[in-house]
């Protein structure tokens, strides 16, 4: 006879949960897997005498960040990220579920690629791991994936990862079949010819130091290409890690038009500008590059309106030999799982976004984008939660955090705001000493 479920009674808690607008004290129920109940009159009659009791004393409580732009090196570059260093990180982010690239090495564009990744995170047993397919095999922009093979053996959306899928004719069939099937077409926005041999953003600072500058027209132009294509094939269509003004006005624009598109933009987007880069300093090389101020405003000003559906942490781990280079052979790309919860806080410390809006972007829509039944406080849902304080001061510092690479930007930036408890299926994966 199996014995009952283990039940936690988490209380005295804020209870949080955009997708419906609660913000309410109370207290939450998990049975094994499962949220029993919730809410701020559940334990009136007393706590469950078998429960194990967990005081929050005052902590919001909300569900798991749901990443919808993670890089892992497993398989292929493991001395940058494993599955586990990944999910040791996401947890003590107050993330509970990833999606990552294919750009390991062999690319995930085959069943067995997806394979291994769903078992070694089963193997790792801390987050979620959810696969994004190839578009095209070997991420080489010609020849589409199985896309319907992929799907089935559950790939969550199709992108070629740091990669545009640059052929027109490509991302047209891509996009048909996204139709069809229902899947979700996930472009890197960069035209590579006007992008090619640049390391940074174009314009003075670019000149003043002698590197060759990415223009905002390159990631626009290709925004663009694809909306056309998206009015033509009627295909399930995100526009990742958006940085420019620009794009934010032309994204704007097609979704008042009725274009159903969706788009992500990433902390260093709205953190960050390219007077960061300083004297080459290659921690701040991401791709695509950081821009100016003005393109950081209008990143925030697309978050607040609800032009930018989603905040990701575009974790992009590398090692330091690939960073330790003139800055334009650097490698690009930042860690941010652990930094994703408390710089989209730092918005709603400004007063620039409410706390709804910016958890919302970082539950609720990226969880409905991948499909998943995630990002929500839903009675018999998943017990995937974070519990967090956004009062916690606290300062980066790189050496503790838990990616197998270092290279953040952020390190010694003093931020406010940090999960303190991590669940997964009810299971704690993450508390804070």
């Amino acid at each position: 006879m199996n014995a009952r479920p283990r039940l936690r009674a988490l209380i005295n808690a804020r209870l949080l949960d955009p997708a419906t607008g609660l913000d309410s004290s109370g207290h939450l129920l998990i049975d094994g897997t499962r949220i029993a109940d919730f809410g701020p009159r559940l334990f009136n009659d007393g706590l469950p005498p078998e429960a194990e009791v967990i005081d929050l004393t005052g902590a919001c409580l909300a569900p798991g960040l749901v990443d919808m732009r993670v890089q892992i090196g497993e398989p292929g570059n493991e001395h940058k990220e494993t599955i586990l260093t990944a999910s040791l990180a996401a947890a003590a982010g107050g993330v509970t579920a990833v999606a990552c690239l294919p750009n390991t090495d062999p690319p995930i564009d085959d069943v067995s690629g997806l394979e291994f990744i769903a078992r070694r995170a089963r193997e790792v047993k801390l987050v979620k791991v959810f696969a994004q397919a190839a578009v095209t095999r070997q991420l080489g922009g010609k020849e589409l994936a199985e896309l319907g093979l992929l799907a089935e053996a559950g790939a969550v959306a199709f992108t070629d990862g740091t990669k545009a899928i640059a052929d027109a004719r490509v991302m047209r069939r891509a996009l048909n079949y996204a139709r069809t099937f229902g899947l979700l077409i996930v472009q890197h926005p960069e035209e590579p010819t006007l992008a090619a041999g640049g390391a940074m953003n174009a314009g003075e600072l670019a000149t003043r130091l002698g590197l060759a500058g990415i223009p905002a027209a390159a990631e626009v132009i290709m925004i663009e290409r694809d909306l056309r294509l998206v009015e033509l094939t009627g295909g399930r269509y995100h526009i990742a890690h958006v940085s420019t003004a620009l794009a934010v006005d032309v994204i704007r624009q097609a979704k008042q038009r009725g274009l159903a598109i969706t788009c992500d933009t990433a902390p260093h987007y709205f953190s960050l500008t390219e007077s960061d880069v300083g004297d080459y300093r290659t921690f701040a090389k991401v791709s695509p590059p950081l821009r100016s101020e003005t393109d950081r405003q209008a990143i925030i000003e697309g978050l607040a309106d609800g032009t930018i559906d989603v905040i990701a942490s575009d974790h992009t781990p590398q090692d330091q030999d690939s960073k330790r280079l003139p800055f334009a052979q650097a490698a690009a790309g930042i860690i941010g799982l652990e930094t994703l919860l408390p710089l989209t806080l730092s918005l709603v410390n400004q007063k620039r976004l409410d706390l709804m809006t910016a958890l919302r972007a970082l539950t609720e829509r990226p969880a409905r984008l991948l499909g998943q039944p995630l990002g929500r406080l839903t009675i018999g849902g998943p017990a995937d939660l974070v519990a967090f304080d956004p009062e916690i001061a606290w300062r980066v510092d790189e050496t503790a955090l838990r990616s197998k690479s270092k290279n953040a930007p952020f390190d010694g930036l003093a931020v406010r705001g940090r999960a303190t408890r991590t669940l997964v299926d009810g299971r704690t994966v993450f508390a804070l000493e």
